[in-house]
């Protein structure tokens, strides 16, 4: 069974069709890429995905259950952690601040206006060790707003990890990164994902990237789906070839 399904879903925001009878089945383990070019309503499907927009139409299945109508708020308690395209940070908090906040929101403590010592420590372990996982374990006492792009993006994930998804949506982690950063973060990546513990689903638009991580690719175009395969297929489709890629494979 599929861990994500997307069933024939469409967003409309007035006369404009943003995503049309898209269909998506993610299977658990597995790290899909989506990519199209801008305006190809990647973004607006990953809002419906994780909750941000309503669809038009259509419906989506997580682990078995229909989450269409779902807020976000309760699609993340369900196991959905997403990054954003713009960084979303808190900068005048540190990393281990940062990362504390959405570890406590998994263990639904948030709102409780006292914790016990055991909590206590064991909301410590899992920021520590979340941030271990993603490299930044000698960095918690920096303020976020202070580290540099990459190491922000870094946060950002570790961050969505603490909330122990069991769907990671990544909207362009490289986005504004140089050669070096965007290797970092395809190597964390890549390790996040052969940990085996969370499905990966991504938008992206370096294709170095997305053919060296992927293990399908979904391609829209204008709304759309245009093609889907293993990356070889989508390297050698005529289609996706002439519309995105050129000369970049």
């Amino acid at each position: 069974m599929s861990v994500l399904e997307v069933r024939l879903v469409s967003k409309r925001f007035g006369n404009l069709v943003a995503v049309r009878d898209v269909s998506l089945a993610v299977e658990k383990g597995e790290l899909r890429a989506i990519i199209g070019p801008n305006g190809a309503g990647k973004t607006t499907f990953f809002n419906l995905i994780s909750g941000f927009f309503p669809p038009s139409a259509g419906a989506i299945i997580f682990d078995g259950r229909d989450i269409t109508d779902l807020p976000a708020h309760r699609r993340v308690a369900a196991g959905i952690a997403r990054t954003f395209q713009i960084t979303e940070i808190f900068p005048e908090l540190t990393v281990f601040e940062s990362v504390r906040i959405s570890t406590e929101v998994a263990a639904g403590l948030r709102l409780r206006p006292w914790i016990s010592r055991a909590e206590r420590t064991q909301v410590r372990e899992r920021v520590e060790e979340a941030l271990d996982v993603t490299g930044l374990g000698t960095k918690g006492d920096r303020l976020v707003g202070e580290l540099p792009h990459g190491d922000q993006r870094v946060a950002e994930i570790a961050m969505a990890l603490a909330l122990h998804p069991r769907v990671l949506l990544l909207d362009e982690p490289t986005a504004g990164m140089g050669d070096q950063e965007t290797h970092e973060i395809t190597k964390l990546i890549r390790r996040l994902y052969r940990g085996g513990d969370v499905t990966i689903v991504l938008i992206e638009h370096d294709m170095r990237v997305v053919f060296n991580l992927a293990d399908r690719i979904t391609v829209l175009d204008r709304g759309s789906l245009l093609a889907e395969g293993a990356p070889q297929q989508i390297a050698t489709n005529e289609s996706v070839q002439a519309a995105y890629l050129g000369d970049s494979t």
